[in-house]
């Protein structure tokens, strides 16, 4: 017994260890940075800062491109808040009646949401398509592209959990004379409650943090995201890295604020359909 408590002990230091040299070291280093001047931060040395501006740092961040960076937060903001809500509906539907109705179209539903998973997003395709309906650059097509693309993780996230609902339920609403949209809304979405939290933080933290989408299928001015701001501070020949770290802080630190927040009810929810999924 005692030598197991060791072990476990043993396991759970080794774990910790890399937990912060993975996680904690790297944005310690930021945070440094990110208070030096341009100077120091070139050197790119885990140090003190010898003279500390991280305000001014700050200020300039805000202030760069006519407060581009508040533009952005907006446009991030309500691109994660419309793409989350269809998405999570959506998904939640989908998921019920893949798993509810069996048969051939289940089947090839399912099998279609694997192939989203496993084969990864193909750009140019998608470009001429939105270019062929006339949306491409435009912030509705932004939302289509965040759904298209987080459409099979959420479904497959929501089918676990659907699994653990009991037929009987959905038996004795028909019974009652429930139709399917009140079926669904009445009595299965509320029972969702517990892996809906856990989707909508996952995928909100998704969509904020998006770089490589809202970067190839939104371009133009006005319609930034916060992480394309990073370019403000980043070009051919000059870099500005103590802006950029702090750049980086600025548009990391609400994510994480979140996650620290609501930690337990992800863990909670994507444990929630491990008995019988």
């Amino acid at each position: 017994m005692r030598s197991t408590k060791n072990a476990r002990w043993v396991w759970g230091s080794f774990a910790l260890a890399v937990s912060v040299l993975v996680f904690v070291v790297p944005f310690a280093f930021i945070a440094l940075n990110a208070a030096k001047t341009r100077e120091e931060a070139q050197l790119f040395s885990f140090s003190w800062p010898q003279h500390f501006q991280a305000w001014d740092n700050l200020v300039a961040v805000f202030e760069a491109n006519e407060f581009m960076i508040l533009r952005a937060f907006t446009n991030s903001i309500a691109l994660t808040v419309f793409s989350v809500t269809i998405l999570v509906l959506f998904a939640a539907m989908a998921s019920w009646i893949i798993e509810r109705r069996g048969g051939v179209a289940a089947k090839l539903a399912n099998g279609l949401v694997l192939i989203g998973l496993m084969i990864p997003p193909a750009l140019v395709p998608t470009i001429f398509l939105l270019q062929a309906l006339g949306i491409y650059g435009t912030f509705p097509s932004m939302v289509l592209v965040e759904i298209a693309f987080n459409t099979s993780f959420t479904i497959m996230i929501f089918r676990s959990f659907i699994s653990t609902i009991p037929r009987e339920l959905d038996e004795a609403a028909i019974i009652d004379g429930a139709g399917s949209l009140q079926l669904f809304f009445l009595i299965v979405f509320p029972l969702l409650r517990p892996i809906l939290v856990t989707a909508i933080i996952l995928n909100s933290v998704f969509v904020f943090n998006d770089f490589v989408n809202p970067l190839y299928f939104l371009p133009g001015e006005g319609t930034e995201t916060v992480q394309v701001t990073l370019y403000n501070f980043s070009s051919q020949y000059l870099t500005d890295y103590n802006l950029l770290f702090m750049d980086i802080l600025v548009i990391t630190i609400p994510m994480v604020i979140m996650f620290a927040i609501f930690n337990k009810r992800i863990v909670a929810g994507m444990t929630a359909g491990a008995v019988k999924g």
